[in-house]
């Protein structure tokens, strides 16, 4: 992206652990941390405060709205949304709802973070984290973000053992130990609260209810009208938002009009080659970018 060209403006979402507002962060009503009482999310809150965000920095309309991943469901809940806001919607490695599949595997992450000894609720911050849940969710997630292949390549070929999340049971293997050093890493970064707020948003969520519409075609039939053009990204290697599900965004939207660009990026890098392996997209995103 080319920012002598193009003003580039991001923002971290709602109930995030990066700056935004969330469950970590103090409540001025009590002096102490949101915690528990932070409230659920949806991927319309994070639209709506994407368009509050434009409107503080004093932008009528985008030249393009671009998510990957869940960024992916945000960018097309802003573009549904907010359709006089937007020329360009650029969907990568996303969806148009979230599967039976994911909604299951993001089940077990919930259930990962709410039965760590330590959770209490989601008031924990004066206390232990409840680091084996977030590390336990984490590595469920992890193998459908990465491919298997490239865990494969990825694993060193020692293997530890972890005594502190671990006793009776001996690691094996480096992929174990691979798999337990991802989850530990992540939660010295991130909060379990938030992890909990993002996923239940995404299990939730259809874009036609998130757009308050009776079906998709009504839904997207407000883009059609307000001229807008998607750039769509399948990944052939991603198990978290596969294919499939590109291909169903993209059947929508022709039948309420609109004439996506579909393109399949191969790759054995999974769903983070988008992270991995920009020059794939580049060239892509740039023409969509043209008047």
């Amino acid at each position: 992206m080319d920012t002598d060209q193009y003003f580039v403006v991001c923002f971290n979402l709602l109930g995030g652990c990066y700056g935004s507002t969330g469950p970590s962060s103090v409540n001025p009503g009590t002096g102490a941390p949101y915690g528990s009482t932070f409230p659920h999310l949806s991927i319309s809150d994070q639209a709506s405060v994407a368009s509050l965000f434009l409107d503080h920095l004093g932008i009528e309309r985008l030249h393009a709205v671009a998510g990957p991943s869940v960024g992916g469901l945000a960018a097309l809940t802003f573009a549904t949304n907010f359709p006089d806001r937007v020329k360009t919607v650029i969907s990568i490695a996303s969806g148009i709802r979230t599967t039976v599949l994911n909604r299951l595997i993001l089940f077990e992450q919930i259930l990962a973070i709410e039965n760590d000894q330590h959770f209490n609720g989601g008031d924990y911050y004066d206390a232990n984290h409840p680091d084996i849940g977030l590390a336990l969710a984490r590595m469920i997630s992890h193998k459908t973000f990465v491919h298997l292949d490239a865990i494969e390549r990825r694993a060193r070929r020692d293997v530890l053992q972890q005594e502190d999340v671990l006793s009776w049971y001996q690691v094996r293997d480096p992929f174990q130990s691979y798999m337990l050093y991802q989850g530990k890493k992540f939660v010295q970064r991130f909060d379990a609260n938030t992890y909990l707020r993002i996923i239940d948003m995404w299990s939730r969520y259809d874009a036609a209810r998130e757009g308050d519409a009776e079906n998709y075609r009504d839904l997207l039939t407000r883009c059609a009208q307000a001229g807008q053009r998607f750039l769509v990204f399948s990944i052939d290697s991603d198990f978290c938002f596969y294919p499939e599900e590109q291909g169903e965004l993209v059947l929508e939207l022709e039948k309420a009009g609109i004439e996506p660009v579909h393109i399949t990026v191969h790759s054995d890098r999974g769903h983070d080659s988008f992270l991995l392996e920009p020059s794939l997209y580049a060239p892509h995103i740039h023409y969509a970018l043209r008047d």
